[in-house]
């Protein structure tokens, strides 16, 4: 993704996601790269080269961007939410994910996994830091065995 080249050089096309009728781009912004990572793993940016890279990816016509409450620990939500309050968020279509604790400082033996009380907890959470009312898909980021299919 080339921050430089020119709006008119590419453009994204829509495609339905699945069979929910929601147009998405061609192109997912992912944003696992987004805030500082606890082990210091390279590639990271800042909030400011985040709202960078989220304004190129519009301009070019991009509208999913895919995060997880997990990523450095929700401030990829954070960037995004930052972000997102400054544009229409009917135009974007937002996705996360939920499944890993958030703050593994925490002892709290139900703040993962994929019980109705974690899922509900994370989402009441991811909505704060993403600064919306919704988001348009909402993940399962790992599979849990110790939760039945039906829950």
């Amino acid at each position: 993704f080339n921050l430089n080249m020119a709006a008119s050089e590419t453009k994204c096309t829509y495609r339905f996601l699945g069979c929910s009728g929601l147009k998405v781009s061609n192109l997912c912004l992912g944003t696992m790269t987004f805030g500082k990572h606890r082990d210091g793993r390279p590639g990271q940016c800042d909030e400011a080269t985040a709202h960078a890279i989220m304004d190129r990816f519009a301009e070019l016509g991009g509208n999913y961007i895919d995060t997880a409450d997990v990523y450095q620990y929700g401030v990829a939500e954070e960037y995004v939410g930052n972000w997102l309050s400054k544009q229409e968020r009917e135009k974007f279509v937002i996705g996360t994910k939920v499944s890993q604790p958030v703050d593994p400082t925490r002892q709290d033996p139900n703040q993962l996994g994929l019980s109705r009380h974690h899922i509900m907890a994370s989402i009441d959470k991811s909505l704060r830091r993403l600064r919306t009312d919704y988001v348009d898909l909402y993940q399962i980021h790992c599979w849990d065995d110790a939760v039945p299919l039906e829950e």
